[in-house]
Formats: C-alpha cells, structure tokens, sequence
C-alpha cells in the first residue's frame, strides 16, 4: 500500500457547483465505454454514482466498504478494507453478468478500497471491464485509476459532509478536464 501524502496546509472544499461539473465530465468521457451501471462506493461515491449513472441513463448501485472507521480529517489509512458482502451480495445480484462496469468514489487516498472492490466485483459478477473514476486522488497514490478531477495533497470537504472542526478552508481550482491515464479497461483474468 502506498501512503497518502497531507501537507497539512488546508482542507481543500469542494463546491456543490464544481462537484456538479466534475460528475458531468466523468460521465460524458465514460459514455464511450457503454457502462451497465455505475458503482458508487459507499458513503462518499453514493452522491457521484447517482448523478453520473443519470447523465449515462443506467442504474446507480451502492457497494459498500470501509477503510478509514473513524470519521475525521486525517485519518490514518490502515490498508484493511472491510466489504459489506451481506449488503454487497444483494445489490450486485442485479447486475448482468460479463457486462462494462464504472466504479466511482469521492477519493482515492491509497487505492485499497478501489482495489477491494475490484477484486470482489471480479469474483461475484465476472465484468467484462471495470472502469474507476474518482473526483480527488491523493497524490500520494499509484492506483491506475482511468479517471479523476483533482490531484491533491490534503484533506478535501466534499458538499454533503458536515463542515470540519478544524483547518484552513480553501476551495479548489474549478476543473476543466479530466485527468486520465490512458488504458484499456481491465478484464477479469
């Protein structure tokens, strides 16, 4: 696992209004791989999920796992990813099987969590492709994500959190395109 890099300078604040275009990027740059349906991890994908599986018209799933237990601004990560399977089994039963799938968070801080979920999704529902697309990557990571809209090096304040107890607020640039890595999407072995 790679470690996540905070400066400790700010906490970055992420407007509902860029929130709203980084969500509208990400599903018109996803359009061209045809996603069945769009994976937001809960609790900080769930918002992103519902808003670019409407702008693709398929359905949004919540998956659920957890890498930071408590909740709080710098919170170390410990690597260990715990999935719902009760909760995650139910909601991928309606998935079709060897389908394209998008799996989307509020952050990728290390890739543990992403990674979790990629594996299980590999494992129970057989994608013929799993595509990842976050709004903030810590820059500290190397997980090969496809897509995100900020690189950062602090804590970031996503619209529906409540406001933190502490540290500097300071918003972030408003974005104009995505960052990418240009892949192929990755199919089960």
């Amino acid at each position: 696992m790679n470690t996540r890099i905070f400066e400790n300078r700010r906490v970055w604040q992420l407007t509902q209004a860029e929130f709203l275009t980084a969500a509208c990027l990400i599903a018109a740059q996803e359009a061209e791989y045809a996603p069945a349906a769009v994976l937001g991890i809960a609790r900080g994908g769930v918002p992103l999920a519902e808003v670019v599986a409407e702008q693709l018209g398929v359905s949004a799933v919540v998956v659920r796992a957890r890498h930071n237990a408590p909740v709080g601004i710098q919170q170390a990560a410990t690597g260990r990813v715990l999935l719902d399977r009760r909760h995650n089994e139910d909601a991928l039963t309606a998935l079709p099987d060897a389908s394209s799938l998008l799996v989307v968070d509020d952050i990728c801080g290390s890739g543990a969590t992403l990674h979790a979920i990629a594996e299980m999704l590999t494992a129970t529902v057989g994608p013929s492709g799993v595509r990842t697309a976050v709004l903030c990557r810590n820059e500290g990571s190397d997980y090969p994500l496809d897509s995100w809209g900020w690189d950062v090096a602090d804590w970031v304040h996503f619209p529906w959190e409540p406001a933190p107890e502490s540290g500097r607020l300071e918003a972030l640039a408003p974005l104009t395109r995505l960052r990418t890595q240009p892949q192929a999407p990755r199919t089960r072995a």
